[in-house]
């Protein structure tokens, strides 16, 4: 009867000796799986810090395309403007017969007409000069063109002065029929001219919607991918809470399994 009473308890101690290697092993799987999804959780929240980032980022480069293409219209708009009031403006002043004296302020607003388009041309160089960084050699052609229809404004700029000095010397009687003639000359190269710019122009408004096409895609990427990675963050929190419910419940049973096995 003693000999059965050691078997029995040899063979419950073996029981219990099994049931806490089993018990460890299964706290070992647990908690490399528990570092693990720990470690799964933080690389999803930091992507999601940057796809934040990144949407911030998007979002800025939008409103600075809005605000260029609106500069854009302005500009035109301004160009336009101009012109139109001039044209009311030297009407007046040439019905007055003040030719000589209107000869002299044509000549100025020529001069001012083309240091509004150089200094636009200018504005146009700085900004390609900002874009050039992200950009390739559709950008270098770009600045390119900007650069050459910089120099044909400097150019006039340069021929208006040295008619302004040239007009000091001509004679009243002789304003009229000069002043047709210039008006002439200025006419043909301001339409030759606002060709030119019109390009450039619309060249840059072609530039501006190109890149916020681009945006609006990256911004419809960006808002996808953080939707799949907080998708992820919540099926991996979901499994983290089903680890530890697991886990629970193996401690409960290996407990229980224990004391039934003490019972006996």
């Amino acid at each position: 009867k003693q000999e059965a009473t050691e078997l029995e308890e040899k063979k419950r101690y073996e029981n219990e000796y099994e049931i806490a290697r089993r018990g460890a092993l299964e706290r070992m799987r647990q908690e490399e799986e528990k570092h693990r999804l720990e470690e799964t959780l933080l690389q999803q929240i930091e992507e999601l810090k940057l796809q934040e980032t990144e949407a911030t980022k998007l979002k800025k480069e939008q409103e600075n395309l809005l605000k260029q293409q609106w500069e854009l219209e302005n500009l035109e708009e301004e160009r336009k403007q101009m012109e139109e009031h001039r044209k009311k403006k030297e009407l007046g002043r040439f019905l007055r017969h003040q030719c000589n004296a209107q000869l002299k302020r044509r000549a100025q607003q020529i001069q001012e007409e083309l240091e509004i388009d150089r200094q636009i041309l200018l504005a146009l160089l700085e900004k390609e000069d900002e874009d050039q960084r992200r950009q390739s050699a559709r950008r270098e052609r770009a600045v390119a063109d900007v650069a050459w229809m910089k120099h044909v404004i400097e150019e006039q700029l340069q021929l208006e002065k040295e008619r302004e000095a040239e007009l000091q010397t001509i004679f009243r009687e002789e304003a009229k029929k000069m002043w047709e003639k210039r008006e002439e000359e200025w006419e043909r190269e301001k339409a030759a001219r606002d060709r030119l710019m019109n390009e450039v122009l619309a060249g840059r408004q072609r530039q501006i919607q190109e890149k916020m096409e681009l945006n609006r895609r990256a911004q419809e990427e960006s808002i996808k991918y953080r939707e799949e990675l907080i998708k992820e963050l919540e099926e991996a929190k979901e499994l983290t809470r089903r680890e530890k419910e697991q886990e629970e419940e193996l401690k409960m049973a290996c407990r229980q399994e224990l004391e039934a096995q003490v019972q006996h």
